[in-house]
């Protein structure tokens, strides 16, 4: 196994001199743009004056800077690039030093309401698994990650993203360009919307393009005429107004269509730019031996037509619309109906591709999110890939890790048949919730296709449900206990449901409510889930509800984590233990803040 860290410095020390060296000729070609510019005024200045050589002489320095100025812009294109490689393994390196949780995408706008566990085992938001995982430069990218965080996948489908995630796991070079072609996107948009935009129904009339085009070329060519009339003949300006004044009429009763044209291309410019140039690379790697990426590959090409070729096409289109709000071309744009001509050729391009931008989009989200995944897996060569089995519940994980914890004391579970169910107990800060929350986020990076934090990992297909951050609502007028009933009832749903087998992750079970209800509720629905062929763990500080699950017998068991006091301050070790815990902390906590008790 490679060692990430030692080749992300060797990669950033190359990029690094890449910049430095670019900076160096940047400077340089700077000051002969600089000379060659005093040299045109000075021979411009001694022609005029008759003073020195003819003026066609100042040609030569023109042309100089001209080319200049072009060999700069891609000297600073490049420089540009290499930063932004030097960047990328700065934030790698971050990464595996543990201190990312700023970086990486924050948001939570693909979690639905009420979701049984994003909000518990942080998948999603600031120091999120999400933003440690997703590299994918495009929003569909992200939404496809998203969605495989979200949702347990087949055996088979786990089976082909691992083997795909593995095959792409070496490929740095790959990697780096996904990361960095188009530059730095700033702005993403929701496929949905372009997918919609793409199989709309025509914006102009059936069989009225043809016209259209050709009234159009016939007014620009009647504008450039009467200009042309204006310039070199006495016919004056007369023609021209009546010919931009009959453009304006036929533009505004063309604007409906127009703007429906632009108004939904204009938005996703830049973002079509970097899928073009995402699609163009991935069309051009060598994915032999994979039938799931050499099939994406293919679908990148779908009925003969480049992906890549075509959204490059459509990106131009946009930008050439784009030019008519430049101040200098406006005037000209307007002359020669260039918004109807590019309405007009964006339509034609989506009556032609339209439906295969889904299909595209599909295909690169996949690779992104597969990319995401195998540069996680790169940056922890130790994390092996889980075994799937098909027959469960089962979940057997031996010295399991939390993944977003650089440091944490590993421990194993192993439910299944006969055990169903742990029952936790401890003291306070003793690790209790940390083992639900690393459980089920390993059990979630499992069944998304990626590598898990542990020694070994084998489980069968799982539906998550947690009650770890059920919460309250002023606005939806809940308590918190309401709030852990409602979601406990979804939890109950799901494990009746049985396909796939539910596992549980229930935190201090109805610990808003009294002693003798919360035993007597809490020891039902335990029942109940495992009765429905559920699994998980529960934790507790009620040490009746830890002796009650006994009547389970072999399919309940009774772990704890403990402390110690040493020289008065306390001490965790984080093992988890069989049995129940036989002390409690919360005095000691209360009295080591400063309450009398």
């Amino acid at each position: 196994m490679s060692d990430p860290r030692a080749e992300y410095q060797r990669r950033r020390a190359l990029r690094q001199a890449t910049v430095d060296g670019l900076a160096a000729r940047s400077r340089r070609i700077s000051d002969l743009r600089v000379l060659s510019f005093l040299a045109l005024v000075g021979l411009i200045g001694a022609g005029l004056a008759e003073v020195g050589p003819p003026l066609p002489w100042a040609l030569l320095p023109l042309v100089i800077f001209v080319a200049l100025v072009i060999v700069h812009e891609g000297v600073e294109r490049r420089r540009a690039r290499a930063g932004l490689a030097v960047a990328l393994y700065d934030r790698g390196l971050r990464r595996l030093a543990g201190e990312w949780a700023d970086e990486g995408p924050q948001e939570r706008a693909w979690v639905p309401h009420d979701h049984p566990y994003a909000a518990d085992l942080d998948l999603f938001g600031p120091g999120s698994l999400f933003a440690l995982l997703c590299t994918a430069r495009t929003r569909a990218g992200q939404e496809r990650l998203a969605t495989w965080l979200l949702g347990p996948a087949t055996p088979n489908e786990i089976r082909a993203r691992q083997a795909a995630a593995q095959r792409l796991r070496d490929r740095l070079d790959l990697r780096e360009d996904l990361a960095l072609l188009g530059g730095d996107l700033a702005v993403a948009v929701e496929p949905a919307t372009l997918r919609r935009w793409a199989e709309a129904p025509p914006a102009f009339a059936e069989g009225s393009q043809g016209g259209l085009r050709a009234l159009a070329w016939i007014a620009a060519a009647a504008a450039s005429a009467a200009a042309l009339a204006w310039a070199l003949t006495p016919a004056g300006p007369l023609p021209l107004l009546g010919v931009l004044a009959i453009e304006g009429i036929i533009a505004r009763r063309l604007r409906p269509q127009t703007a429906a044209v632009t108004g939904a291309i204009e938005e996703p410019r830049r973002e079509l730019e970097v899928v073009a140039h995402l699609l163009d690379r991935l069309a051009r790697e060598d994915f032999a031996g994979d039938p799931r990426l050499g099939e994406l590959q293919r679908q990148m090409s779908a009925d003969g037509a480049s992906g890549a070729a075509a959204i490059a096409a459509l990106a131009r289109l946009v930008e050439w619309l784009e030019s008519r709000r430049n101040g200098i071309f406006a005037p000209f744009a307007f002359a020669w109906m260039w918004e109807l001509h590019c309405s007009l050729a964006i339509e034609r391009w989506r009556a032609v591709h339209g439906r295969q931008v889904a299909p595209w989009l599909d295909a690169l989200a996949e690779l992104e999110a597969l990319a995401s995944i195998a540069g996680y897996a790169y940056e922890r060569p130790a994390d092996p890939f889980p075994e799937l089995v098909d027959e469960g519940p089962r979940l057997r994980g031996e010295e399991l890790r939390h993944p977003l914890l650089p440091e944490c004391v590993a421990n194993s579970v192993d439910l299944g048949d006969p055990l169903r169910v742990l029952m936790i107990s401890g003291s306070n800060m003793s690790g209790k919730s940390t083992l639900l929350r690393t459980v089920g986020i390993n059990a979630v990076l499992a069944l998304a296709g990626a590598p898990v934090r542990a020694r070994r990992l084998e489980l069968s297909p799982l539906a998550i449900g947690a009650t770890m951050r059920v919460e309250d609502s002023l606005r939806e007028a809940s308590s918190r206990f309401y709030a852990e009933l409602h979601r406990l009832r979804i939890l109950m749903d799901r494990a009746q449901a049985g396909d796939p087998p539910l596992l549980f992750l229930l935190d201090e079970i109805f610990h808003g409510t009294n002693s003798h209800d919360r035993k007597i509720g809490a020891e039902a629905i335990i029942r109940a889930l495992v009765e429905a062929g559920a699994i998980g763990l529960v934790t507790t500080h009620d040490l009746a509800l830890a002796e009650a699950i006994t009547d389970l017998g072999t399919r309940a068991e009774n772990v704890h984590f403990q402390d110690e006091v040493v020289d008065g301050r306390l001490v965790f070790d984080y093992r988890m233990r069989p049995g129940i815990v036989q002390r409690s902390n919360a005095l000691a906590l209360m009295r080591a803040v400063g309450l009398e008790v």
